[in-house]
């Protein structure tokens, strides 16, 4: 098992139960990223992996999930971040998007990816805002269509860790 999989167990982020997932879909577990990157020890490990590992001039995440990965990130690789909002605003200067994209090549990071709605989301805002945009990291990948539905938008899903390998 790697090692932000032994993290992941570590701190309790896989749970056995009746889920619903942000997709609609069911579930006998659910992967909890959100609760276990408040441990410093996991978010620091996750950000050094991704600086690590990808070359981008900025990195982005869709609020909630996407958020702590993201600033996490731009201080391991001291790089710019950038902040997609999950709804839009109808105030102030309504930007769909905190921070410089435009024109600059940006990784995308998401907690978990199930469906891949999220990502494509947060794809497509970039895209729009001008950014060169077609990667995305996922702490962990549910296995659940978010690779094809991203591949379909010339778009290329990263796991740090699949499902398949801590189940």
């Amino acid at each position: 098992m790697n090692a932000i999989a032994d993290l992941l167990v570590r701190y309790k982020a896989i749970e056995f139960g009746d889920f619903t997932l942000a997709s609609g879909a069911k579930s006998r577990y659910y992967v909890d990223v959100k609760t276990a990157v408040t441990h410093p020890e996991f978010l620091a490990a996750i950000a050094q992996e991704i600086a690590k590992r990808y070359e981008f001039d900025v990195v982005a995440g869709v609020a909630v999930g996407g958020v702590p990965l993201a600033v996490a990130t731009a201080l391991a690789a001291k790089k710019p971040f950038a902040i997609i909002r999950a709804e839009e605003k109808d105030h102030g200067k309504k930007n769909p998007i905190i921070g410089e994209v435009s024109g600059k090549n940006v990784l995308l990071v998401e907690d978990v990816t199930t469906s891949g709605g999220s990502a494509l989301y947060g794809i497509a805002m970039l895209r729009t805002a001008g950014a060169r945009a077609d990667r995305v990291v996922t702490v962990v990948d549910r296995e659940q269509g978010a690779e094809s539905l991203l591949k379909e938008q010339d778009a290329h899903l990263m796991a740090l860790v699949r499902v398949s390998e801590i189940l």
